[in-house]
């Protein structure tokens, strides 16, 4: 996962690197919203960079209301799996450890502002 955009996040804008499943945990026991970036290989995916601009935008875009965070290539591709946002990029919200939604690919800026809401407005799979 090397990519200067990524290392952006966190060497400069401070995100936590969930390397492995301890860090997931430990992450996602904190309260309140989560966004987990899951970049994918950047050397194969050329919305790789475009996401890791996208991510912090719609951060801002909606006041900090969840956090950040960028999922690390050990752990890839079980959360993919276990959320079944399989397509890279993805951005996977959760509401402490329960997962609400995910979006993959590239979107539109609209479809963002009109999906994020939704998604941390939904109730988690176990509340359903």
């Amino acid at each position: 996962m090397s990519h200067p955009l990524l290392t952006r996040l966190t060497d400069e804008m401070g995100w936590p690197h969930l390397a492995d499943a301890d860090d997931l945990a430990a992450h996602l026991a904190q309260p309140g919203l989560h966004c987990l970036f899951i970049p994918g290989d950047p050397a194969r995916n050329l919305e790789t960079g475009d996401a890791a601009v996208i991510l912090p935008e719609l951060q801002k875009a909606f006041r900090d209301r969840f956090d950040c965070a960028l999922v690390g290539d050990a752990i890839e591709a079980g959360l993919r799996e276990a959320t079944r946002v399989l397509k890279t990029p993805g951005f996977l919200f959760y509401d402490g450890d329960r997962f609400l939604g995910g979006i993959a690919k590239i979107r539109d800026w609209d479809d963002y502002m009109a999906r994020v809401p939704q998604i941390l407005s939904t109730p988690a799979e176990s509340d359903a």
